[in-house]
């Protein structure tokens, strides 16, 4: 295999937007991780004092902190490594915290700064999804001299 081949198309992911998307994906992995440490810390006593550990909480908490616990380190290994299940995992857990802390506030409080920081989260997703797309066939479209 050559290292250089004159001619040939450069490699898929190198442009501003896609290293862009990677950092994004990155950082919204360690947001993730960071997360999942808080409820792992919460649910074996480290924090708050211990008085939210897993045996003193109610068992509507213990399966929400248990299960982000598991899902949110998921995700951000997903995400880190840019994997398609990544944002899958994600958007299960984002969706988990919202259904928790805005169909049950009375049980899991309200946490609104969580609320407006998962739909940013998403939109920006979504929106560098958009763009990569049109991006990806735009430059599908464009005739290249080898090609003739």
């Amino acid at each position: 295999m050559a290292i250089l081949q004159i001619g040939a198309a450069p490699e898929l992911g190198t442009g501003a937007l896609e290293a862009s998307f990677r950092l994004f994906m990155r950082l919204v992995a360690l947001s993730c991780l960071l997360a999942g440490l808080q409820y792992w810390g919460r649910l074996i006593g480290y924090s708050d004092g211990g008085m939210s550990r897993f045996d003193l909480i109610p068992s509507y908490w213990q399966l929400a902190a248990a299960s982000l616990a598991v899902l949110l380190p998921v995700a951000a290994v997903g995400l880190w490594m840019h994997v398609p299940w990544g944002p899958v995992i994600w958007v299960a857990a984002a969706g988990a915290e919202v259904t928790m802390h805005k169909a049950l506030p009375q049980w899991f409080g309200e946490r609104p700064l969580l609320m407006v920081a998962h739909a940013v989260v998403a939109l920006v997703y979504v929106g560098f999804r958009i763009a990569l797309f049109i991006k990806r066939r735009q430059d599908a479209k464009q005739v290249r001299h080898d090609s003739l």
